[in-house]
């Protein structure tokens, strides 16, 4: 036997150690002001995408938007489905909310105002589109995150004094 003793923690050690360092690393990455910064840009980028390609020119829709709401989409409600009300009008509202709304996300200005503005544009994109329920459900968590607790420390509602903190 050498002077040297061999210290090698039992394997149970070995893991809880590992989680251990993983739960500190992630709570060192994982701030909250990152989190909500993140939030906020993952949110609006697929309705600025969509939003983006409704558009023509200044608060001129494309001939695709309007058809789409005319032709292509459907309320999908019982007895149904159903033509949108007013097709064009509901094209250039979501044409404004999906340019509007992200656009507040990213700056963090009105913030809770646009997350439930993107949690309504939701629910009528999936009574419109029923199928696609696991991304919407995930849209709308993540605008009740940032509904619930706010835009975070890297946004203008945060400068101009929205520091109130929901528990």
């Amino acid at each position: 036997m050498s002077d040297r003793q061999d210290v090698r923690r039992p394997f149970p050690g070995v893991v809880i150690s590992a989680i251990g360092t993983a739960k500190r690393l992630i709570q060192l990455l994982a701030q909250p002001w990152l989190v909500q910064l993140v939030l906020r840009l993952a949110l609006a980028v697929p309705f600025w995408k969509s939003g983006i390609l409704k558009w023509h020119g200044f608060l001129q829709l494309n001939d695709t938007a309007i058809d789409l709401f005319t032709e292509e989409f459907k309320l999908h409600l019982p007895g149904g489905p159903y033509p949108f009300p007013h097709p064009a009008v509901f094209a250039f509202l979501s044409g404004c909310g999906e340019v509007t709304f992200p656009v507040l996300l990213v700056l963090g200005i009105g913030s809770r105002f646009a997350a439930l503005g993107v949690i309504l544009m939701t629910c009528i994109i999936e009574l419109t589109v029923p199928e696609g329920w696991p991304i919407h459900l995930t849209w709308v968590a993540m605008a009740l995150g940032i509904a619930a607790w706010g835009p975070g420390l890297i946004s203008i509602d945060y400068l101009l004094g929205d520091r109130s903190f929901r528990s």
